[in-house]
């Protein structure tokens, strides 16, 4: 995914949650956003000192995914035996073959600076993610589409820092819960629809800070947190 595709998918994100498109670029939603999250981070392909992206940089050697299949196919990786007279020797002829691999993406389609990717498509800098499309700045998802700061989540769908949940759309800021739609800042809750700043409640609508509210009030509420949150993060018309 290119820069321009992911800032067409971070638009289509923010339409999803706040009805707005987003204003800020790459690198501001990454600062504003995915702070915390851990994400690939850039290192340098030993073969051809080129820039690649791994989810582990504690390795003195990197290869990505793409040069390792290359040499295994032009030369092939078993080194041809010879006799071995002490460990250090073992250590030293380890050491010529041992790389870490980088950028893993197995069954995807249009993946850039990601890291361990199954069955996804339209990644972008993201992590052990599988069975998902339009991710961005994402960790450890699963079955999910049209995500931007989402860690530990499963069957989201436009969502915004969902962590450690499940089954959640259109929400916003969303902590160790599940069944959470068109919502913001919740945390360790369940089955809630159009709720806001609310933690340890289930199956409740048109709450605020656990509050029950009718329909109507409730909406001219919520007109004026997202306006907050708009202002908060400098996203515009």
């Amino acid at each position: 995914m290119n820069d321009k595709q992911c800032k067409k998918v971070l638009d289509e994100i923010f339409m999803g949650i706040f009805e707005e498109s987003c204003n800020l670029n790459i690198e501001e939603v990454l600062s504003e956003f995915a702070f915390d999250v851990k994400l690939p981070n850039k290192v340098i392909d030993a073969v051809d000192g080129k820039e690649t992206w791994a989810s582990s940089i504690n390795s003195n050697k990197y290869i990505s995914q793409t040069n390792m299949q290359k040499y295994d196919e032009y030369k092939g990786w078993i080194r041809p035996k010879k006799e071995i007279t002490s460990l250090d020797e073992i250590l030293k002829l380890w050491n010529k073959i041992n790389y870490t691999t980088t950028e893993r993406v197995y069954d995807s389609i249009n993946v850039s600076k990601s890291d361990t990717i199954y069955n996804c498509e339209n990644v972008y800098r993201s992590q052990d993610c599988r069975q998902s499309k339009n991710i961005i700045f994402s960790d450890g998802c699963a079955n999910s589409e049209y995500i931007l700061a989402c860690q530990r989540s499963a069957n989201c769908n436009y969502c915004i820092r969902v962590d450690d949940s499940g089954n959640c759309s259109n929400s916003y800021s969303v902590i160790c819960s599940a069944k959470i739609s068109n919502s913001f800042f919740i945390q360790d809750a369940n089955s809630l629809y159009e709720c806001m700043f609310c933690s340890h409640i289930s199956n409740r609508r048109y709450c605020i800070a656990n509050m029950q509210f009718d329909r109507n009030e409730y909406m001219e509420i919520k007109k004026e947190v997202i306006k907050w949150i708009i202002s908060q993060f400098m996203i515009k018309n």
